[in-house]
């Protein structure tokens, strides 16, 4: 999942990128609330993680735009205005969850799974496709029950298309779920991360879809 941080404080922001990388996430960061909209305007994202108190556009009116959007995302809100009147205020305006700071790591980690599986429709962390199990949180793959060892970056993409099963993605929209803003992209990097997940998996298990881009799907169906 590719998940916008909207955090001014480069202590809070910097803990927050650290905790979700750690976790597979593919976090782009802004401290300024103008450039929130653009962002999201410009690329697909999972979940919003936003500060109220951004300068210039602050969160409830980012909230509030985001609830009249027809391309709205979850939006996890972390504030230090605790009051029982400013967070009713936060999820009134449209946000799916409040965290007040200070907050432990541990606990935005959590509502973040949380709120990916509510947003998504998920019970658990697992995600199933036929014989293929992808415990998203402890970062486990099981084929027929036999764990597979991938690396972080096939784990991710893995984790991009099972999120999809059998919807076609898009070179670009792989890109866009595995690598974050500045960083350097070679010009076949999907491709091979495709060719070495198939070598682990089992070819038949991602179909190229000609011109269009890749899936994932069950052999056995």
């Amino acid at each position: 999942m590719r998940i916008l941080l909207a955090e001014d404080d480069d202590l809070m922001g910097n803990a927050i990128l650290t905790s979700l990388r750690r976790l597979d996430f593919s976090i782009d960061w802004v401290h300024d609330g103008r450039d929130v909209e653009s962002a999201l305007a410009t690329h697909d994202y999972g979940m919003l993680i936003l500060d109220l108190g951004l300068p210039h556009v602050g969160g409830l009116e980012i909230l509030q735009r985001q609830a009249k959007s027809n391309k709205r995302v979850p939006v996890l809100v972390i504030t230090a205005r605790g009051a029982l009147e400013d967070r009713v205020g936060g999820l009134n305006a449209g946000a799916d969850d409040y965290l007040v700071k200070p907050f432990n790591l541990d606990e935005l980690v959590a509502r973040v799974f949380a709120l990916r599986r509510r947003s998504q429709g998920w019970a658990s962390s697992e995600l199933r496709l036929g014989a293929l199990c992808v415990n998203s949180r402890q970062r486990q793959v099981k084929l027929a029950n036999e764990e597979i060892h991938l690396s972080d970056r096939e784990f991710r993409l893995l984790v991009a298309l099972i999120e999809m099963p059998g919807s076609v993605l898009s070179v670009a929209q792989l890109e866009e779920r595995l690598y974050g803003w500045g960083e350097e992209i070679a010009s076949n990097s999907i491709e091979v991360q495709l060719h070495r997940l198939r070598r682990k998996l089992g070819k038949e298990w991602i179909r190229n879809v000609r011109g269009i881009g890749f899936k994932l799907v069950d052999p056995a169906a």
